[in-house]
């Protein structure tokens, strides 16, 4: 097995080979922009990670693994646009850049992008890599549509919240490890036990994530750190600090979540955080995060892994929870 880092210039040089069309240039180059934005490559890396932990060159799996990384960047050109995000990996986002209507019509191109490089597997591999292709996608729309409905509602439970992350997170992660495990010609009680890991450490990634989104660094999370707050997210924090609150600390969340000027946006954010400082939200937070990250450990254990796969693994659970971007 080799590094992370070995893996992800495999992906990055795929990536930077891949060439468009010159015209017309309004639908192609944000594509190129945002690809060209880098990211972490969290996914695309532990597809090819999980083809040659079972023996088979990573090489083998590197269209799905760009496939999916383009799908991934579909999907994070169009939450911008919903979210009404500016900054993207502290670059401007691409409707802010450009405008919405292009927004939509490359995350559309760049959808079909995705599917015409994933679709560049063996024949005897393409009915099963298609089928969780468009599995996980489907469920992917369902989990970003679940996220949208929780906006207007104050009864979200922290188990709808996990269910939801669970779909616009977790199973993407899932699919990178089913998709190079299947192209390795993996037995199917290891695709089922990477799956489950994959399932896991996706969770403990997302809750991560809205730690990062009001606790992180600007300088280095690559988004404006309040995002959740100001779209009233019903992230794990928001949840919680509702379900552990006395009747005024609710009062005050609730004036908060109801200013709408622009103007104040520092206040809100400031006034939310101070709320889950008083109520060890973090703590919380962070105590779900690691429960996940020792699921993901045990699936493991169920892993025919062929040499040091399990070690190649572990080292990426590690560098994943130590990541502050």
């Amino acid at each position: 097995m080799q590094s992370f880092s070995d893996y992800l210039e495999i992906v990055n040089k795929a990536i930077a080979a891949v060439e468009y069309p010159a015209q017309p240039a309004h639908l192609y180059e944000p594509i190129a922009y945002t690809m060209s934005l880098g990211g972490k490559r969290l996914r695309p890396v532990l597809t090819l990670m999980a083809c040659e932990a079972f023996g088979t060159p990573c090489e083998a799996a590197i269209n799905q693994a760009v496939g999916l990384e383009f799908y991934h960047n579909f999907t994070l050109l169009h939450d911008d646009v919903m979210d009404k995000a500016d900054v993207r990996r502290g670059k401007p986002t691409v409707h802010c850049r450009w405008d919405e209507n292009t927004a939509i019509l490359s995350g559309d191109a760049m959808l079909t992008t995705a599917t015409i490089i994933m679709s560049k597997a063996p024949a005897d591999k393409l009915p099963a890599v298609m089928d969780i292709f468009n599995r996980t996608a489907m469920e992917i729309y369902e989990g970003q549509q679940w996220d949208m409905d929780f906006e207007s509602r104050n009864d979200v439970t922290v188990d709808e919240y996990i269910e939801m992350i669970r779909l616009k997170t977790s199973v993407l992660f899932g699919a990178a490890c089913r998709l190079g495990s299947v192209i390795a010609g993996a037995d199917e009680a290891s695709q089922e036990a990477l799956y489950g890991f994959a399932m896991e450490l996706g969770l403990a990634f997302q809750l991560q994530d809205d730690y990062l989104d009001t606790y992180g660094d600007p300088a280095t999370f690559g988004k404006e750190i309040g995002g959740d707050i100001l779209n009233a997210k019903k992230t794990f924090m928001l949840i919680s600090a509702y379900r552990n609150a006395d009747k005024e600390t609710t009062e005050r969340l609730d004036a908060l979540f109801a200013i709408n000027d622009k103007s104040r946006n520092a206040e809100k954010i400031a006034g939310v955080k101070a709320i889950y400082d008083k109520l060890e939200i973090p703590r919380l937070c962070t105590e779900q995060i690691d429960s996940h990250l020792a699921k993901s450990l045990e699936w493991l254990d169920k892993v025919a892994f062929k040499g040091d796969g399990r070690k190649a693994f572990e080292a990426y659970v590690n560098m994943l929870v130590n990541r502050d971007k």
